[in-house]
């Protein structure tokens, strides 16, 4: 129970006192009326003494009363009508709010304040993230001294204006007061007058009401002066007149008004009044005893009248009840602007506001000075010291004495006198029968009630200790007769006084209380009794901390008869379970929601309100989300019938936001209501700024902003660049290489350095992007932003007229600002175009993006703000109970139920900043600038189209494409470069080639090469022709991947377009290829925010399989060519078919294998002088043989160091000119991308000792800069028709007697190794060169016949000249040993060959120098016929200046046979 103002020792004394009559002549009355007051109400603020008095019991023993209050009353002969004290009790109920009012913002968003107690409590939803803590929390919030002051109203105005009745005198009159004024003709004739009307309403049987003490009651004479007005001597003439008449104890002269009211605005005089006025008691019955009183309900309710005329007290508020519904149900009324009140509510608020403004402007008092003031104090001392305790204090002594003679008497006499007084005792009774009546009615003489009588006055004397035997004896006597209700009467006040019992001799009985409430509210049928039994012993309990049990006394009395009632136990209960040791919080919040109901059943709309409000901070956050919608929606109700439109709308915003659990239909419905009050709140302030709306969710950090158009669809074979939009996902990996590239692009152009200023250009900005700088974007371009809604409930929402909300400051960014930024909120399409969306459909629990789009048409700084748009519902089948659908105000696809018109803002959050100590050790975030732009000048707009544009190649496959470039803006585009990182998939031609292409249509059937036709007789020899790599942008320290676009003019006026040549070769892996063109151009006209723009392409590229190549080079053993000059070669090559025949080829052949080198070329085909035609089929192989030569000494010198010579050995009648575009573009390509990857590996081993000159000598010699380019015609059956489809395979020769290949190979990983711990102890690494270079150094060849005839029987010596010739491949001077006496030992080899002798020296020592040929002439010695080896001498080399001899191995490579025959 909330805590109480007066502790419960002051409140039952305070509610339990002598009872005074006051009957007053109409002069004496107009007298008080001067102050507008009357008499009772006048001595109201007075009424409590202000010093102890003393009395003496029946046993002569001092007793001390301390605080007595009198209660002075005029006399009403009406009862009080059950429907005017229900009246009352509701207007005192709704007029009594929290101390603060009403909470000014029921609810604010996470946070609620809480006016539970007389300080604010801020409960936020993490308040109960546990109940420990809320525990703790609510002890130490002194939450429970919590006070409800409408609760103390309704209980003070409930106690005072309990009906007087039969079976207790505590309210009956004691004596009353006859007021005359000394301005009466003849006074005392007016207090006989007065007197007898006193005993006439007393003793007449035509007034039962009101109830009189005793038939002896104590009458006071008060002779009323008006100190202003009247004569003192003749009032005080009348009094010495009294008081002989009446005796001093028994009259009074009091003098009132000394000053004249018109004087009141003098001096500021108290008013004690206006508290006790305002509380206007139901005795002052003024409004209530013209008659009946009809009370009407709310016009909505389904009787119109009610009569509560003549209603007895047993069937008091047993109205029919609307509401049989379960207190938590959803009350959808049938509207919300008048839902039906309960059946307790009667026009309260505005009757208790008219009553309030009719006392605002009354001053009382106004004739009273202060010392008037004390002159009433005094005579209420007066009269309670002298009239009233004397009386009182006489009566008990005779009801004491009565009481002592009867304990005297016999049981069996007593009986027979109380049969005597009673006349005829009703008959026996069986126990049932009895409890279903409400037991005897005792004549007033009976003598158990004047033990009753007793023991009331000794209560009222606050005499407890003689008041509890007197009650405890008259519950015995009652309990005997079976009189229930006496005994009940008499069971309350025992255990009252009990518990009031100074010293407290003996515990609170409360079963005594329990058994009264159960006899009133049962066999009585008594609420009102039982009601204040509960409301006394619930304080009782309270006090004694025994908060369960009044908890549960107060629940029990609730019920279906009194709303009002109901609700204020059911808020006290709720009190009682927060105010325990341990709280019980939910059983708190549980009950203030029952409370709440209560309320709104009694009409009670603000205290409804508040217990929900109450409650809702434990079920908030909890989880328990219908209770909370429960609640809210409630909370929203009752706001929006308060006319707290701002409230409801946030009650029911909470509802719509929270992941709701409820069904469709429910859903449906809240949201119908949330419009409906919306669109009331809108309606208030038309003009107001637009609201925020709660639906659909925006996830702001998930907007998506993109610069620039929407991407062009392909148009038939037009295919335009991918470039940047919002379709495509982000991916880390890809826009690094983008901006890789355009920083590569960018160095270029600013001469190999990135200046300070170079930022990434981003054309589409997400969460991803880096966000920290204002993006830029160009007049006249759009800029689209990508919200992305997401709708929880499971009803579609409509969005209607949706657009984006922006402001925008025009700035001249060449110059200073404009004199004035002009702010320009939405509505200028001058300057922002908007685009609007009419309809936006978003279905139950879906998530979908809307993109929306501004036009800039100046330059300056936009804010983009949020979006602005109606938000409806989809009119379905099912409407909300009693809101109709709004005049159809819309033509769309979707019929629209109802709409209101917000806002959303998007606020994105920037990244955490983590950099400095500071801002890892706090929460920082960066700005996320993405929604506001800069809008730059005007810039050139490049668009690029592909033209035939292939998807899928075969490896090395070439074609011919075209691409357009189309300048869309207005400004001309200069600078125009592509870069990529694959430049050896695509070229535009050398700088020399011709750059007046076909037109695309005419080149489909036309070769990609340019070729020559030739004449059958060249077939198998070499053409020659050069180039220089320079010609086709592969110079020295030129960066391959940056590659101009020739541009005619190197211009692009706007509007123009050009269309150039773009040659393509299939990658040389299979699969699919991913290559990123990145266009990079500038404006003619240099603008100071963006320096160049970009626009990008991804080509995605399938390529299957086609021909695999694979070459070696070797010495030729001859050693003259045409010439006479050594150092001839052959090349053997191998072409294999890999191609699986899946793309429909039936078959290459091999046209033309080209060379190019800088010291070397082709000079013939060895093996294809007869078969003209080079056919592979599938998975067949080809092997060719060429033979190599040096270049010319003059063609050589004349060469720059870049320039090449190709040769072509064509296989067919139309040779491919090798050092034009495409073929030697696509060649020095693949050359450079190949000596990157052998910088790169070689950077990677360059060893710490620079190897020695002698040995990179020797190397020399095994190495040839010799590249193969194999060019190849592919056969393709396509949908019937064939199709011929060329390309080119490169292989580059490096080093003599080493495989090369086409195609990249895989690297194997190498095995993995035993950890060694030791340390090798040769660190140094060996400069002597591989055995391989060794054997090149010197090349040595053996002429001889190939057969000698002898005759062995004319000669048995053979004689056979050779000739023995040594080559020097290197550059410097050798030195030779050519040994003879080798023998072959192994004797396989003698198995095959025969042995011979060489005749003549046998060892040889010659100097070789540079390239120089020796020749040696032998003599091999044969004695018998047979096949010889000649190729045993061995041949010993060292450089001159060196001191090691290596032998070189030449001959090992093929024998040298001789067969001799005899003639």
């Amino acid at each position: 129970m909330a805590q109480c103002v007066q502790s419960v020792q002051e409140l039952i004394p305070d509610s339990f006192v002598p009872c005074v009559a006051a009957l007053c002549s109409d002069e004496a009355e107009r007298l008080t009326r001067l102050n507008h007051l009357s008499f009772a109400e006048l001595l109201k603020p007075f009424s409590r003494l202000t010093s102890e008095v003393h009395m003496r019991d029946p046993n002569n023993q001092l007793h001390i009363i301390k605080n007595l209050k009198i209660a002075v009353s005029n006399i009403i002969t009406q009862p009080p009508q059950p429907g005017a004290i229900r009246k009352l009790l509701n207007d005192v109920v709704s007029g009594s709010q929290p101390a603060e009012g009403l909470v000014a913002n029921v609810i604010t968003a996470g946070d609620y304040d809480l006016n539970i107690s007389d300080r604010s409590i801020k409960a936020s939803v993490p308040w109960y993230s546990n109940w420990k803590d809320t525990l703790m929390e609510l002890k130490e919030s002194s939450l429970y001294t919590a006070t409800t002051p409408w609760f103390e109203s309704y209980r003070e105005t409930f106690l005072q204006s309990m009906p007087a009745s039969d079976h207790e005198f505590l309210n009956h009159y004691l004596a009353c007061m006859l007021v005359a004024s000394s301005n009466e003709v003849e006074p005392m004739e007016q207090f006989s007058k007065l007197s007898q009307e006193q005993h006439r309403i007393q003793h007449n049987n035509d007034y039962s009401y009101p109830k009189w003490f005793i038939p002896n009651t104590l009458k006071y004479y008060v002779l009323l002066h008006d100190v202003s007005a009247g004569d003192e001597q003749r009032a005080e003439s009348i009094y010495e007149e009294m008081k002989q008449k009446y005796g001093t104890q028994g009259c009074y002269l009091l003098k009132i008004n000394s000053r004249t009211s018109n004087r009141a605005s003098d001096e500021q005089i108290p008013d004690p009044w206006s508290q006790y006025l305002q509380k206007s008691s139901i005795q002052n019955q003024e409004s209530y005893e013209d008659g009946p009183c009809t009370i009407t309900s709310n016009k909505n309710s389904d009787s119109n009248l009610l009569s509560l005329d003549g209603l007895d007290n047993e069937v008091k508020d047993g109205l029919p009840n609307n509401f049989r519904a379960h207190p938590l149900q959803l009350d959808q009324s049938s509207d919300p602007s008048n839902s039906i009140d309960g059946p307790d509510h009667v026009k309260s608020a505005s009757s208790l506001h008219e009553t309030k403004k009719a006392n605002t402007g009354i001053i009382h008092g106004a004739c009273l000075t202060l010392t008037d003031h004390d002159r009433i104090r005094q005579f209420i001392q007066e009269f309670t010291f002298r009239g009233l305790l004397p009386h009182i204090e006489k009566t008990i002594r005779q009801l004491n004495d009565q009481l002592i003679s009867r304990k005297g008497l016999s049981r069996s006499l007593f009986s027979a006198t109380k049969k005597w007084f009673s006349g005829s005792k009703v008959p026996e009774k069986s126990i049932n029968e009895l409890k279903n009546t409400s037991g005897l009615l005792y004549p007033p003489e009976a003598p158990e009630l004047q033990i009753r009588k007793m023991a009331d006055l000794c209560f009222l004397v606050q005499h407890y200790d003689l008041a509890y035997s007197c009650y405890h004896t008259a519950k015995k006597d009652f309990l005997n007769d079976q009189a229930m209700l006496y005994a009940a009467g008499a069971l309350e006040m025992a255990a009252v006084s009990a518990f009031l019992q100074p010293g407290a001799p003996r515990p609170y009985p409360a079963h005594y209380m329990d058994t009264a409430i159960q006899t009133y509210r049962d066999i009585c049928r008594n609420m009102v009794l039982a009601e204040r039994c509960v409301l006394l012993s619930a304080e009782i309990l309270k006090s004694q901390s025994k908060y369960s049990e009044a908890a549960a006394l107060l629940i029990r009395l609730t019920s279906e008869d009194s709303d009002l009632r109901s609700a204020l136990l059911l808020e006290q209960a709720a009190h009682c379970f927060i105010n325990m040791k341990s709280p019980m919080v939910r059983k708190y919040a549980f009950h203030m929601i029952l409370a709440g109901h209560r309320f709104s059943k009694a009409g009670q709309k603000k205290h409804a309100l508040r217990c929900y409000c109450q409650a809702m901070q434990v079920y908030k956050g909890k989880g328990w989300s219908l209770a909370e919608d429960h609640i809210n929606f409630t909370i929203g109700r009752q706001s929006y019938t308060l006319r707290q439109l701002d409230n409801a709308v946030s009650a029911f915003r909470h509802i719509l936001i929270n992941e709701s659990k409820q069904s469709a239909a429910q859903q449906g419905a809240f949201l119908r209501e949330y419009l409906y009050v919306y669109k009331n709140v809108s309606q208030l302030s038309p003009d107001g700024p637009l609201p925020q709306l709660p639906l659909p969710y925006i996830n702001s950090s998930a907007t998506r902003v993109f610069f620039g158009h929407d991407r062009r669809p392909a148009d038939g074979e037009k295919q335009a660049a991918t470039h940047v939009s919002l379709d495509q996902e982000y991916d880390s990996e890809s826009s690094q290489q983008w901006r890789e590239l355009e920083e590569q692009v960018v160095a270029v152009v600013n001469k190999g350095i990135i200046p300070s200023s170079f930022y990434p250009t981003q054309y589409c900005l997400n969460s991803y992007s880096d966000n920290s700088r204002f993006p830029l974007a160009v007049v006249e371009e759009p800029i689209t932003v990508e919200v992305a809604f997401r709708n929880p409930l499971k009803v579609p929402l409509l969005l209607t007229d949706l657009s984006l909300l922006w402001k925008f400051q025009p700035k001249d960014f060449s110059g200073k600002d404009n004199e004035e930024v002009k702010e320009l909120i939405t509505g200028e399409p001058k300057m922002i175009g908007t685009e609007v969306i009419s309809e936006f459909l978003i279905n139950s629990e879906e998530s979908k993006v809307a993109r929306l789009k501004l036009f800039p048409h100046h330059i300056g700084e936009l804010h983009i703000l949020g979006v602005v748009y109606n938000l409806g519902t989809i009119q379905g089948s099912m409407t909300v109970d009693g809101i109709g659908a709004l005049p159809g105000c819309h033509t769309g696809k979707h019929s629209l139920g109802m709409s209101v018109r917000g806002r959303q803002d998007l606020e994105i959050q920037g990244p955490r900043l983590n950099n400095t100590k500071e801002e890892k050790t706090s929460i920082k975030y960066g700005p996320d600038r993405r929604l506001d732009p800069i809008i730059t000048e005007e810039m050139p707009l490049l668009e690029v189209f592909f033209i035939h544009f292939p998807t899928g190649l075969l490896c090395g496959e070439i074609r011919k494409a075209y691409v357009e470039f189309v300048n869309v803006s207005k400004c001309p585009l200069t600078a125009l470069k592509v870069v990529s990182k694959r430049p050896e998939f695509f070229t535009f031609g050398g700088n020399t080639a011709v750059l007046t292409p076909l037109s695309p249509s005419a080149s489909e059937n036309c070769s990609a090469y340019k070729t020559v036709v030739t004449d059958s007789t060249s077939v198998c020899t070499a053409l020659t022709s050069s180039a220089s790599s320079v010609d086709f942008g592969i110079g020295i320290g030129s960066q391959p991947e940056v590659i101009p676009v020739p541009l005619p003019d190197t211009v692009l006026l706007p509007g123009a377009s050009v269309q150039l040549p773009m040659w393509l070769r299939g990658p040389d892996e299979e699969g699919v290829h991913e290559i990123n063109f990145l266009f990079y151009y500038e404006s003619v006209k240099k603008q100071p925010k963006i320096r160049h723009r970009i626009l990008r392409h991804t080509a995605v590229i399938c390529t299957s399989r086609s021909l695999n190549v694979r070459a070696t080079v070797c010495r030729s053993n001859s050693l003259e060519d045409e010439e006479g000059r050594g150092g001839n070669m052959l090349v053997f090559v191998d072409v294999e078919n890999t191609n699986t025949s899946e793309a429909g080829v039936k078959e290459f052949h091999i046209v033309q294998v080209s060379s190019s080198s800088k010291h070397w070329k082709l000079q013939n085909s060895v093996n294809l002088a007869e078969n003209k035609e080079a056919k592979l089929a599938s998975r067949e192989k080809g092997k060719f043989c060429f033979k190599a030569v040096r270049c010319k000494e003059k063609e050589a010198a004349v060469q720059s160091s870049e320039r090449y010579t190709f040769a072509d050995i064509i296989f067919g009648n139309e040779q491919i000119i090798s050092s034009a575009s495409p073929c030697a573009d696509f060649f020095y390509r693949s050359l450079s991308s190949e000596l990157k990857k052998s910088q790169a590996q070689l950077s990677l081993h360059t060893e710490k000792h620079s190897i020695e000159d002698a040995v990179r000598l020797i190397q020399k010699c095994s190495e040839v800069d010799l590249n193969i380019i194999i060019l190849w015609k592919a056969y393709v059956v396509e949908d019937s028709k064939q199709l011929i489809l060329e390309g080119q395979h490169h292989v580059i020769l490096r080093t003599i007697g080493k495989e090369a290949f086409s195609y990249p190979q895989k690297q194997e990983l190498p095995e993995m190794e035993l950890l060694k711990f030791f340390r090798p102890e040769n660190t140094a690494v060996s400069s002597r060169p591989s055995v391989d270079q060794l054997s090149n150094l010197i090349k040595t060849s053996l002429h001889y016949p190939e057969s000698f005839n002898h005759p062995f029987h004319q000669k048995s010596l053979c004689l056979v000249p050779v000739t023995l010739l040594l080559s020097n491949c290197s550059k410097a001077d050798v030195d030779v040993i050519v040994d003879l006496r080798h023998k072959t030992t192994s004797p396989e080899a003698l198995e095959i060959h025969g042995s011979f002798t060489w005749l003549g020296q046998t060892q040889y020592k010659l100097q070789l120098k540079s390239q120089e040929i020796h020749s040696l002439q032998l003599k091999a010695c044969f004695v018998h016929t047979g096949v010889y080896n000649l190729g045993t001498p061995r041949v010993f080399a060292k450089l001159s200046d060196q001191v090691t001899v290596f032998e070189t191995s030449q001959q090992n490579s093929m024998p040298a046979l001789i067969i001799i025959n005899n003639m």
